[in-house]
């Protein structure tokens, strides 16, 4: 009887260790799509790109809110088997904020053990440090236009390597200076590529490039094309 007991107790530590790694390689998805990248120093490449659903931000520009909710729980195997499936070598892991779910690291390592060209999409205010390094990471640092300048986690950019890249998303002229005090203050440009783009709607393109030019500021100018080439809110691209 004893024997017994303990067999029971064994079964129900293997089921809750079975469980609980189920728990860390599903993944709760929004959509995996075949599009053209449409920003980073990858902009124009054909591209697959996993949305992760859920983010603890709520900047006022973002474009996928969308993504905040729902979505429809995947297990690792199934997302890598549908990236295989559009023949693409470039993968971007995005959302949402992808490091909101603790899935989202094995599959990053998964992606690249699997030959994967991987890229993170992240807001930097999640903890970078658990990302496999052979990812480049580009990182959204979040001006006070977005609302959400307060919840950046800053040593994220002291982990930033040659092979990733920081970007700012540019409201309006108070957002360029502070902007352009961080890559300054932060010798940025030595680290990584330095992106900003306008907010698309809202600023005008024009107007963020001759600041840029004006202060011969370090940065790539960027816009989202794949805006340029679908409707804006247009989902899947």
């Amino acid at each position: 009887m004893a024997d017994n007991h303990m067999d029971m107790k064994v079964s129900a530590g293997h089921a809750s260790h079975a469980d609980s790694s189920h728990r860390v390689t599903m993944l709760k998805v929004t959509e995996v799509f075949h599009s053209i990248q449409g920003e980073s120093t990858h902009a124009g490449r054909p591209c697959v790109f996993i949305r992760l659903t859920g983010c603890p931000l709520r900047c006022t520009w973002c474009d996928t809110a969308y993504a905040f909710y729902g979505g429809r729980d995947m297990t690792q195997d199934d997302v890598v088997d549908q990236v295989r499936a559009f023949g693409c070598n470039l993968v971007e892991v995005t959302g949402g904020e992808p490091l909101s779910q603790p899935a989202s690291l094995p599959l990053l390592t998964r992606l690249c053990d699997e030959g994967f060209e991987v890229l993170l999409e992240t807001s930097g205010a999640v903890d970078t440090s658990g990302v496999d390094r052979r990812v480049h990471v580009v990182l959204d640092v979040k001006c006070p236009g977005s609302g959400m300048a307060e919840r950046m986690y800053w040593p994220n950019l002291d982990r930033l390597a040659p092979r990733d890249e920081v970007k700012f998303v540019i409201k309006d002229r108070a957002d360029y200076e502070w902007a352009r005090e961080v890559v300054r203050t932060r010798n940025l440009e030595a680290r990584c590529p330095v992106l900003v783009s306008p907010v698309f709607g809202e600023t005008e393109a024009r107007q963020l490039a001759e600041w840029v030019l004006a202060d011969r500021l370090p940065v790539r100018f960027q816009m989202q094309m794949h805006k340029q080439i679908w409707a804006p809110d247009m989902r899947g691209v």
